[in-house]
């Protein structure tokens, strides 16, 4: 068979131009596709890259200003638990005045009975509670034994029978221990 085709002398470097051209093409439109894909990446990886650097900005920003407040706060609660222990600084000044002019010693014992009552107010205004102790059961998470002694009767052991310094929690949380006498 010739190599006519419908009337054309076709040879065989016409296939090969063509399949190179073809080639070429292909490459082309792969170099084109891949340069837009490194386009889209980075302009995916600048986009993100940058919302990270606001985001990390924000959070920077956010922990300052919780520290911030954080100490406006405990400046502003101590200043609060201040203001109410001046009134009771100004109650033991009264009453240490009229101490020395005075000669009924019952008035003093009352007036230094209302300084005791409004400070122990104060204290349970602010969520100080006394530990109770005699009588209870020695405990080791709220009390401090300074000594032991013999206890009466069987139903007596273990318990507290006598307080030497009492012991305060704070809501909850003791702030100081009582030291306490333990019947064994």
């Amino acid at each position: 068979m010739s190599e006519k085709s419908f009337g054309h002398d076709l040879q065989e470097d016409d296939f090969v131009d063509s399949e190179n051209m073809t080639n070429n093409q292909t490459e082309e439109a792969a170099n084109v596709e891949a340069s837009d894909n490194v386009a889209d990446w980075e302009s995916k990886y600048n986009e993100l890259n940058n919302s990270y650097l606001r985001l990390n900005a924000e959070f920077d920003n956010y922990r300052k200003r919780t520290l911030k407040e954080k100490a406006d706060l405990l400046k502003s609660g101590s200043e609060r638990v201040l203001v109410d222990v001046i009134s009771v600084v100004d109650d033991f000044e009264r009453a240490l005045e009229n101490i020395s002019k005075t000669e009924d010693i019952e008035a003093v014992k009352e007036g230094i009975g209302l300084i005791y009552n409004k400070f122990a107010g104060f204290l349970a205004k602010h969520g100080v509670k006394e530990i109770e102790t005699v009588g209870h059961p020695f405990d080791l998470d709220k009390h401090e034994a300074i000594t032991t002694v013999p206890a009466q009767s069987e139903e007596d052991k273990d318990k507290i029978v006598d307080s030497i310094q009492k012991g305060y929690t704070l809501d909850d949380k003791v702030i100081r221990y009582p030291k306490v006498i333990v019947a064994k």
